[in-house]
């Protein structure tokens, strides 16, 4: 069954300069029309999208692999997102306040001020489900991001532990040569 996941791709690229409206382009030639595009730092590139699949590592990886293939040479993957959020961001995904959303029993935040998105929604879930009157949101309206979750983590971990090589999205030896 294929279902349909919300994410963000960030992008490294090799030194030099750089037309926004070409890297938009690879991005748009690579399938997603109607990502969005941040160029914002000369040498990132985000990419916000929505991808459908099996599952969502294997979502996230096929598109970050057709849009690499559309970058400059020596392009990498840096991470996946959503992983840590904050609660803007949860707020954002949920159309309310901040301020609203600070009323409810979070969990702990990871580090300055942001949370594991699992942990978010679980939270979420269990204050639409204690709550003594219907609450201002939906956690199922923003259900495509949040399940991309657990899978940026993962997808993250990996190419920190280097068993994902970020510059061809394979599968990677993590030991050293001798």
């Amino acid at each position: 069954m294929t279902e349909r996941y919300e994410f963000e791709l960030v992008f490294g690229l090799p030194k030099g300069k750089y037309d926004p409206f070409e890297l938009s382009d690879a991005v748009f030639e690579a399938g997603f029309e109607d990502a969005v595009v941040g160029t914002g730092n000369a040498r990132l590139l985000s990419v916000e999208l929505e991808a459908a699949g099996g599952d969502a590592e294997t979502a996230m990886l096929a598109a970050a692999k057709a849009i690499l293939k559309n970058l400059p040479a020596g392009t990498e993957l840096r991470e996946v997102r959503p992983d840590l959020v904050s609660q803007a961001d949860v707020a954002g995904k949920l159309g309310i306040s901040k301020q609203s959303l600070q009323k409810k029993e979070m969990p702990l935040p990871v580090t300055a001020g942001l949370y594991r998105i699992d942990e978010m929604e679980e939270a979420l879930i269990r204050e639409e489900k204690t709550a003594k009157r219907s609450p201002r949101f939906q956690v199922s309206s923003a259900r495509n991001w949040f399940r991309a979750g657990q899978a940026a983590r993962r997808l993250n971990a990996r190419i920190a532990l280097k068993t994902l090589d970020s510059y061809s999205l394979e599968e990677a030896d993590p030991a050293p040569k001798a």
